[in-house]
């Protein structure tokens, strides 16, 4: 029988928690699982814009079907606008289909920045760039997702993501 990977989504607005989740979900979950951060494909690797039809997105979904070959668990985390990302997510639905667990990070406003100004890279930007990103309840119409709310601890988040995993 072929091995079964699963797919984690992790999405939000700037600030929410995302990537902090992601690479303890790596951590606890351990070898085997790929991160794939939405920040570091498009501005660090492809050193790209966000927007509609942005080169990211092609190269997030090859990353996913290499991992869906190689890995046990792929983490997919990032703001990821649904517009944006619609054909990612239409993708990623075909390919992981109900092995996808989804997970948006409903924070308000100002504890996202709150958030942000714990982040080593607080410098690089601040309330007026993520005012201007800032995208209310940006929920996929493709792919359920549970929201998260920000009275949920880290530690209760990735306990959660990983039971809902490996039920």
């Amino acid at each position: 029988m072929d091995k079964v990977t699963k797919l984690i989504i992790l999405r939000g607005n700037s600030g929410s928690g995302k990537t902090t989740t992601g690479r303890a979900l790596q951590k606890k979950f351990g070898h085997g699982t790929m991160l794939i951060s939405q920040d570091v494909v498009r501005r660090e690797m492809l050193f790209v814009k966000d927007g509609p039809n942005t080169e990211a997105s092609e190269l997030l979904n090859e990353l996913a079907l290499y991992g869906k070959k190689h890995c046990n668990i792929i983490i997919l985390e990032g703001i990821l606008n649904s517009n944006w990302y619609k054909k990612l997510f239409e993708d990623l639905f075909h390919e992981f289909n109900n092995q996808i667990f989804a997970y948006y990070f409903d924070i308000p406003f100002e504890e996202t920045l709150n958030r942000h100004k714990q982040k080593p890279n607080a410098h690089e930007f601040g309330e007026k760039e993520m005012k201007t990103w800032w995208n209310e309840k940006d929920l996929l119409n493709i792919i359920p997702e549970v929201c998260l709310h920000k009275e949920l601890t880290l530690n209760e988040i990735v306990d959660m993501i990983y039971q809902d995993v490996i039920k």
